[in-house]
Formats: C-alpha cells, sequence, structure tokens
C-alpha cells in the first residue's frame, strides 16, 4: 500500500514483487482511494503550479526583449529619417550646383 501512495505523490519505490497495483488499490478501501486521489491531485497541482511559474518567467523575459527590440526599431527609423533628410539636401545641393555651371556661373564657396 505504501507503494501505491509513493507511486502516486510522484515518488520512485521499488516495485512489490508479488502484489500489483490493482489488488493495492483493491486493499486501500474508500478513505485509502480518496487519500490516493488527493495526493495525486496535490501532484498535479505542483506540476501544474510549475508549469504556470515557467509560463509566467518565459512571457516577462520576451516582454523585455520586445521592449528593447522595439527600442532599437525606433532608434533605426528615427536615424533611417535623418539620413534621408540629409540625402534630400545632397541632392538638392548637387542640383543647384548643375544648374549654376549650365547657366555658367562660378559656384559659391
Amino acid at each position: 500500500m505504501l507503494d501505491l501512495m509513493a507511486q502516486i505523490a510522484g515518488r520512485a519505490c521499488p516495485p512489490a514483487a508479488d502484489v500489483t497495483v490493482a489488488s493495492q488499490v483493491a486493499s486501500l478501501g474508500a478513505a485509502g482511494v480518496m487519500g490516493a486521489m488527493w495526493l495525486w491531485e496535490r501532484r498535479l497541482s505542483r506540476v501544474r503550479e510549475q508549469q504556470l511559474t515557467d509560463a509566467h518567467e518565459r512571457i516577462a523575459r520576451d516582454e523585455q526583449r520586445l521592449e528593447q527590440l522595439t527600442r532599437v526599431v525606433e532608434q533605426n527609423t528615427a536615424a533611417v529619417g535623418r539620413f534621408t533628410e540629409t540625402q534630400r539636401q545632397v541632392v538638392e545641393t548637387l542640383k543647384d550646383l548643375a544648374r549654376e555651371l549650365r547657366n555658367g556661373h562660378t559656384p559659391s564657396p
């Protein structure tokens, strides 16, 4: 009977040589079966609680990573915007220079 209780509670125990699990359950009686079910439920609850804790920790890590990624994307977007504006200014300056050269003017420094 203790073997069955240990199995239900999730602990390793040596297998009984001549007694099967079914006969152990039958020998427990109603109160014993209820106790075994309670132990089983508690074990499953601990496993589920650990799963939830692990999932929560993973979500928190993912949230931090997402915040970092969002900041990097925002910074890159701002940098691309500044670069684009600089390129527009260079293009306009080159157009002005080309216009002055076509009109025969000396470019001003």
